[in-house]
C-alpha cells in the first residue's frame, strides 16, 4: 500500500530523515514514536504524498510517487485517512458538514445514511448540528477522525491522535482505531503515549517504530 525505499529528507540545510525504509502492508497497524522534532509528522506527510523526499523512493499503492500527475496523486490520496496533529474544522459549518466536507469535494453527493452511521460509530450523533468550537477536545478528535473514514480509506495516518485529550478518551479513540484495524483497515499512529501502545498490543498486532537519530528502528519487545 504504502513503501518508503532508502528515502531521505531535510529542511533546507537541517537534515531530519535518513535512509527511510518502510512498508505499510493492508490489514497492519504501525505506531512511529521518537522524540519531538524528530520527523514524526514529516515522515507521514510523506507517506502520503504531501512533501516529496530529497532522495529515495515513494509507492502509494504500487505507484511511483514521482510518476504521478497533480490529478493523479488527488485521486491516490483519497484512498488515504489523515487525522492531522490539529484537527481543524470550518467553525461556520456544523460537525455533520465538516465530516461530509471530503464528498464536497470531490463532487460527489453526500450519503446522509452512510453520515448519520458514521457519527454514530464515533459517539457523536447528538453532536452533529453542533459547530466545532463548542466541541470538546474529544469531540473534535472523533470528528477528525469520522472525517477522515467517511470515503471509506485502505489506510489511516494519524498524527498524535490523543494528544489533548485526557486518557479514557484515548482509550476511546484507540478502541475506534483498533476496532477499524480489524476491519481491514492499515493504520499507522505517530505518538509519545507509551501507554497507549502498550493498551493496543494487548488488542492487536502492532509493530512499534522509532525514529532514533533521523533512522527509522523497530523497537524492542519491553514496550
Amino acid at each position: 500500500m504504502i513503501r518508503l525505499t532508502n528515502v531521505s529528507h531535510d529542511y533546507g540545510a537541517r537534515g531530519l530523515l535518513t535512509g527511510i525504509d518502510l512498508h505499510v502492508a493492508p490489514g497492519a497497524f504501525h505506531f512511529l514514536t521518537g522524540p519531538s522534532g524528530a520527523g514524526k509528522s514529516t515522515l507521514l506527510k510523506l507517506c502520503y504524498g504531501e512533501l516529496r523526499p530529497r532522495s529515495g523512493r515513494i509507492e502509494l499503492f504500487g505507484q511511483a510517487l514521482t510518476g504521478l500527475s497533480r490529478d493523479a496523486l488527488a485521486d491516490t490520496r483519497r484512498r488515504v485517512g489523515v487525522i492531522h496533529q490539529d484537527c481543524q474544522f470550518l467553525d461556520h459549518l456544523t460537525v455533520a458538514e465538516n465530516v461530509a466536507l471530503p464528498f464536497v469535494a470531490t463532487n460527489r453527493p453526500i450519503p446522509m445514511r452512510d453520515l448519520r452511521e458514521l457519527l454514530g460509530w464515533v459517539g457523536l450523533a447528538d453532536q452533529a448540528g453542533a459547530l466545532p468550537p463548542t466541541l470538546s477536545g474529544g469531540e473534535r478528535q472523533r470528528a477528525a477522525l469520522a472525517r477522515a473514514v467517511i470515503l471509506s480509506p485502505e489506510v489511516v495516518l494519524a498524527d498524535e491522535p490523543t494528544g489533548n485529550v485526557d486518557p479514557e478518551m484515548s482509550q476511546r479513540l484507540l478502541s475506534l482505531l483498533v476496532e477499524l484495524n480489524r476491519m481491514g483497515t492499515a493504520v499507522m499512529i505517530a505518538t509519545h503515549d507509551m501507554a497507549l501502545i502498550r493498551a493496543a498490543k494487548s488488542q492487536v498486532a502492532a509493530r512499534v517504530l522509532r525514529i532514533v537519530d533521523g533512522t527509522l528502528q523497530q523497537a524492542g519487545a519491553d514496550l
